[in-house]
């Protein structure tokens, strides 16, 4: 088995680099755009998930103590589980349509066109 990896050559970084420093440099601000925002999504979604364990870890143990006030209390507890996946849900969907725009702006830089953020910006 061959383990062998291809890097590019530091030349054509550099290269690339003195360039297309202008297209470089917007690369790196989406590519931090990107990451920030995959970043924070995912500590929201993980956030809510965290509450649900606790609010499951609730729901086993009033489920277990059989008394009839804490089975009781179960049904908004679950009702608070379902909402927060709802949550979760719609952090995810909100996710990919940011991170479809990244990917739309970034190859609309690749392909030497303007961005759509400054289009935008120089149209008002």
């Amino acid at each position: 088995m061959n383990n062998t990896t291809v890097t590019a050559s530091p030349k054509q970084n550099k290269r690339r680099i003195q360039n297309d420093r202008g297209e470089a440099k917007k690369e790196e601000e989406c590519d931090a755009e990107a990451w920030d925002t995959l970043s924070k999504s995912f500590k929201q979604v993980q956030s809510v998930l965290d509450h649900n364990s606790d609010l499951i870890k609730q729901v086993n143990a009033n489920h277990k103590s059989k008394i009839p006030d804490n089975l009781v209390k179960n049904v908004s507890l679950i009702r608070e589980i379902n909402g927060n996946i709802s949550k979760v849900m719609s952090i995810y969907s909100d996710l990919s349509f940011i991170v479809s725009n990244i990917v739309v702006e970034r190859r609309s830089l690749k392909n030497g066109g303007e961005s759509n953020l400054e289009s935008a910006s120089n149209e008002s």
